[in-house]
């Protein structure tokens, strides 16, 4: 097939682990559903207050898009905040070390593309 439609109907939300009584992060897994072979995709929910861990890729570069609230992205060694709004991006590349926060009394929600895979 040389299209594929993902609906919100067909997103499987799969919460990640995380310790009694800390808020949560949601993540619906993407690549298999929109068909992906050479990129990957997610979306994330975080309830407020919940924060990823501090990781890096070796060799993938992630885009995020914030489709709701605001994400606190923490950037580069020694980790620099970078607040990104409704609507806005952040791009980063490989190697670099990250963690995504919702420092915000609402949901946020953001897509994640990175390459490759």
């Amino acid at each position: 097939m040389s299209a594929h439609i993902v609906r919100p109907a067909d997103l499987e939300w799969i919460t990640r682990p995380h310790a009694p009584g800390e808020p949560a992060r949601h993540v619906a897994e993407l690549s298999h559903l929109a068909g992906f072979a050479h990129t990957r995709a997610n979306i994330w929910r975080y309830d407020p207050g919940a924060c990823g861990r501090r990781h890096r890729h070796p060799t993938q570069e992630e885009t995020f898009v914030v489709l709701s609230g605001t994400l606190s992205m923490y950037v580069g060694e020694p980790p620099q905040r970078h607040d990104v709004p409704p609507g806005g991006l952040i791009h980063v590349a490989a190697r670099t070390p990250l963690q995504a926060a919702n420092h915000g009394a609402e949901e946020l929600v953001l897509y994640a593309y990175g390459a490759p895979p």
